[in-house]
């Protein structure tokens, strides 16, 4: 189980979380602000940060969430350790950072103005930026986003992040070590796990392929007492070959990735049953009901030819 502070920080493994609606209890309660793009700040594009990590400063409360985020103390890369109390985080950052930038705290869920983008953020994303944050070498295609709610590609076109939270997408991902070896072994290395930035790594007995989470989509999994349904497949930017604590920077990841899951490595999740989920108990993976396959199979296909018809529009029009 991992939990992470803030928002493109570096977090740490816990023995026990409580899943609730929103996700893991205390998962990304803060994130970086980039102050000239007034937009929630990433790793894609501020690759520096992965090389802070954050904790808490003491157990986070049950009342912990979206508008009361407790204490988090940040290790620096120089070994400095400063609290988001201390007014001189922020400077902190910045110089982390090469830019300047603020700690926020996740504001209460009806306030949206950290997550809304402004005309000029919207403006400023294009087909070329995406691609570049995906790390795609020239020529090649996008990934297909087929997968994706229509729910939340409406969502990611108004908001850095889902409104009430600072997650990417969804509020779980689950990733194997199945997955993670079977990507090493294309490098002949041993990933960390850090790399990929699970809330759940999963160690499976009896693993479904070389990358069991792509037969999962649309399936219930039980984890404890939380039951997750399997919404999409996460599709890979360029962080896991980033730099972080103790790791170097290796882009072949990102290729490895890209040749060998399709760009897709672990599954996000939405939760349906809250619960607490403690290292080494069960886990369980429903299967997916025939006719739930077919509608969603048929809903991907039409998507699929409206993203095609979309995205080739688009990328005529800005060459």
């Amino acid at each position: 189980m991992w939990r992470y502070p803030v928002k493109s920080l570096g977090g740490g493994p816990v023995e026990h979380v409580d899943i609730r609606a929103r996700g893991v209890h205390g998962d990304r309660l803060w994130a970086v602000r980039d102050v000239e793009r007034d937009v929630t700040a990433s790793a894609r594009r501020i690759p520096a940060l992965l090389t802070a990590t954050a904790r808490y400063a003491d157990v986070v409360p049950a009342d912990a969430g979206a508008g009361n985020a407790p204490e988090v103390e940040i290790t620096f890369p120089d070994g400095t350790v400063l609290s988001s109390n201390d007014g001189q985080v922020h400077a902190k950052l910045s110089e982390l950072a090469g830019r300047e930038v603020r700690l926020t705290a996740l504001p209460p869920a009806d306030d949206t103005s950290l997550h809304r983008l402004s005309r000029a953020e919207r403006a400023h994303t294009s087909i070329a930026s995406v691609r570049s944050d995906l790390g795609l070498a020239e020529g090649e295609k996008l990934p297909d986003f087929s997968t994706m709610r229509i729910s939340d590609l409406a969502t990611q076109a108004r908001y850095s992040t889902p409104p009430g939270s600072f997650v990417d997408s969804a509020p779980v991902h689950v990733l194997s070590k199945t997955s993670i070896a079977t990507v090493g072994a294309e490098l002949e290395a041993d990933l960390d796990v850090r790399r990929f930035r699970p809330n759940v790594l999963l160690e499976l007995g009896d693993p479904d392929g070389s990358l069991p989470e792509s037969n999962w989509l649309g399936a219930r999994l039980t984890l404890g007492a939380a039951v997750l349904t399997v919404t999409m497949p996460t599709i890979r930017c360029v962080v896991p070959s980033r730099a972080q604590p103790g790791i170097d920077v290796d882009r072949r990841i990102t290729r490895a990735v890209a040749e060998r899951a399709g760009r897709c490595l672990g599954v996000y999740c939405w939760v349906d049953t809250a619960g607490t989920v403690r290292v080494g108990d069960a886990v369980t993976v429903g299967s997916v009901p025939v006719p739930r396959r077919l509608l969603a199979d048929a809903a991907r296909r039409a998507k699929r030819f409206t993203f095609g018809l979309g995205t080739a529009a688009v990328e005529r029009l800005s060459r």
